[in-house]
């Protein structure tokens, strides 16, 4: 049986766009790179402004340091991610695909080369690669079309949108590359019910794996060689996702609506599994010095408003706070969210929020210069993973 990591695909069906796109609805398909939007709604969307002049944009920049899922598909399977753009170009009535691939990313770049290489030449005609630069917002769709079209990766919310104006002006579907690879599996009669995550953390084997989505967390870890150490919390869904406590949510499926009904996310699918003797304020630091650091520089909330916090952040895992450090953190969680040029700043508070709650006894004991953790010596979850190849 075919999955997006192995098994024999066979040809293409003959579909219509609108056939294809009813099986898309029909199979409620999220979007897997971070946002869950409806894919059968978006393309839909560009497939009625597209009048036969629009881009598809296969979106593999992935930025978030813990996930290595969207470069271990394209360099195992790049013959299912193209045919998933193929696909999708059909559908939405565009003579144009751009691979955007992450310049870091050798393997799945090359991978993809290979293969297009393979295609025919009126595919060949149609296509380019483009090598995404490293950062954190350089995959967002707004700033995949900026970069191509004028070599600035920044994004904005400010209209139009991809899928009204994009690349060249034209209206664009910007897709990751793994909810690409799985319209090319539901075209060939697929449920679309499985899914990638990247497991790291406290965990024997960590890596990307194809998981079903009726899985529980503790499925999750079991898929990945089982616990190494006992855990106190989950990252789900990567810097822009959210801290959990373990015992809430290891019994949960990881099913994204399911998730998104708790309040939590899959987003770019990370499962990260934060040990019982590492610190969580230091963790929760290190990601936001990160994230602060990956400002897209556009606006105050972003440029002063993630540095504050940061710096506020800094001090407290360092167990040198000023006086009124928490009180700080609790209110600018809160008066952080939409008042950004972009999402950037939206994403960090969130991340802050979910930590300020699931760590709240470590974040007074910070406070007071002390913590809780034996061995509170700073966990390496913040670091980027290496690239599967």
């Amino acid at each position: 049986m075919a999955s997006l990591l192995g098994g024999a695909v066979g040809p293409v069906p003959a579909l219509t766009g609108g056939q294809l796109i009813d099986r898309l609805e029909a199979a409620n398909l999220l979007g897997r790179g971070g946002a869950g939007f409806p894919v059968g709604r978006k393309w839909r969307a560009v497939a009625e402004r597209g009048q036969g002049r629009a881009v598809v944009l296969a979106n593999g920049a992935e930025g978030e340091p813990l996930s290595a899922k969207d470069r271990t598909l394209m360099a195992a399977r790049p013959h299912l991610v193209i045919d998933g753009a193929v696909l999708a170009a059909d559908a939405v009535g565009a003579p144009d695909i751009i691979f955007y691939v992450g310049a870091a990313h050798h393997a799945a770049e090359a991978a993809v080369r290979q293969a297009l290489g393979q295609r025919s030449n009126q595919l060949k005609q149609r296509v380019r690669v483009v090598p995404a630069p490293a950062g954190y917002v350089t995959g967002e769709e707004s700033s995949a079309v900026h970069f191509i079209n004028g070599g600035d990766a920044r994004p904005t919310t400010t209209p139009p949108r991809p899928f009204e104006r994009g690349v060249d002006g034209r209206p664009t579907l910007v897709q990751n590359v793994e909810t690409l690879a799985m319209a090319a599996l539901i075209a060939r009669g697929d449920v679309g019910k499985t899914g990638l995550v990247t497991v790291s953390g406290s965990i024997r084997n960590p890596g990307v794996k194809e998981i079903d989505f009726e899985s529980t967390l503790g499925d999750v870890a079991t898929a990945a060689g089982g616990l190494a150490r006992a855990p106190q919390a989950v990252l789900l869904g990567g810097y822009f996702g959210g801290w959990a406590p373990i015992d809430e949510v290891w019994a949960l499926p990881i099913e994204p609506q399911s998730l998104r009904a708790r309040g939590l996310t899959f987003a770019c699918g990370v499962v990260h599994f934060l040990a019982e003797d590492a610190c969580g304020v230091e963790a929760t630091a290190r990601i936001m010095a990160y994230l602060a650091s990956q400002s897209a520089r556009q606006c105050g909330p972003c440029v002063f408003g993630l540095s504050a916090i940061g710096e506020c952040l800094r001090r407290l895992a360092a167990r040198s706070p000023q006086v009124s450090d928490l009180d700080r953190l609790t209110t600018w969680s809160g008066q952080l969210e939409g008042r950004g040029a972009c999402k950037h700043p939206d994403g960090a508070a969130g991340l802050l929020r979910s930590a300020l709650g699931v760590f709240a006894d470590d974040f007074e004991a910070h406070q007071q210069r002390r913590c809780l953790r034996r061995q509170p010596a700073r966990p390496a979850m913040v670091q980027p993973l290496a690239a599967v190849a």
